[in-house]
């Protein structure tokens, strides 16, 4: 098993890629705990996965509360007695507004959710891996092909390309101490995020569909779950700073 005994948070795991990395994961050994605001689903993953090598812990939360990245990397040392990988998958998507229109109140969730979560939880993962003392640690953020590619609104793809940026600054900052910080790029994924996204804004949708036009087959969600296990396993160990995109192609055109 290429995760067997591994301590891993993955955030957002309710639904779509973050489900399924939870799946592999535990199929692969690791033991994990599985954050999301929906209790009742992650029990539900939690129980379905009780078979599996490794155990998966469920821990209810909002990803753009500071406390939250406390509460789940503090559950992972309680529980599994160490913290080795953080997986920050959990993000929302906007409506497709441009700049002129976009609102504060989008701008501000966005970014609460996709960049300020992220970085909650990736200032907490490396207090914990430098209080471990092992000069060991493993960051994978789940950014955006929308990050340098203009596939979504203006909140949604700065707050991508916000991630993208911290993925790189931490592996600078903290390569000495043996902390590992990479990043997974998805583009158009079969997820559920459609069914909650509001209404598409007409002028920025009409805008971003000139790109969909050119999008590849949709990829599923487990695609990005093998993605994340490379970079969860000792397979990787000299792989740091990368950003890997999964997305057929897409950002060729």
């Amino acid at each position: 098993m290429r995760l067997e005994n591994k301590s891993i948070v993955v955030t957002g795991a309710s639904a779509g890629m973050g489900h399924a990395i939870v799946e592999r994961f535990a199929q692969e050994g690791a033991n994990i705990i599985a954050v999301a605001r929906r209790l009742d689903r992650l029990e539900e993953l939690s129980a379905s996965l009780k078979d599996a090598p490794g155990r998966v812990i469920p821990c209810q939360g909002d990803m753009g509360d500071p406390e939250t990245s406390v509460r789940m990397i503090d559950l992972a040392v309680k529980e599994f007695g160490r913290l080795d990988v953080l997986v920050n998958n959990a993000g929302i998507m906007d409506d497709n507004t441009a700049v002129g229109d976009v609102s504060d109140e989008m701008l501000h969730e966005l970014f609460r959710v996709n960049t300020y979560g992220p970085i909650y939880a990736m200032r907490k993962a490396v207090q914990t891996f430098i209080a471990q003392g092992e000069e060991r640690g493993n960051i994978i953020n789940i950014t955006s092909v929308g990050a340098v590619h203009q596939t979504a609104g203006v909140a949604y793809c700065a707050s991508k390309a916000a991630l993208w940026a911290a993925t790189r600054h931490t592996v600078f900052m903290y390569e000495e101490q043996g902390i590992r910080c990479n990043a997974i790029a998805p583009g158009g994924v079969l997820t559920d995020i459609p069914l909650v996204m509001p209404p598409a804004n007409e002028f920025g949708f009409g805008r971003t569909s000139a790109l969909l036009a050119h999008s590849p087959e949709m990829g599923m969600p487990e695609d990005i779950a093998n993605a994340a296990l490379f970079l969860a396993s000792d397979e990787s160990a000299f792989v740091n700073g990368a950003v890997i995109t999964c997305d057929r192609g897409w950002t060729s055109f």
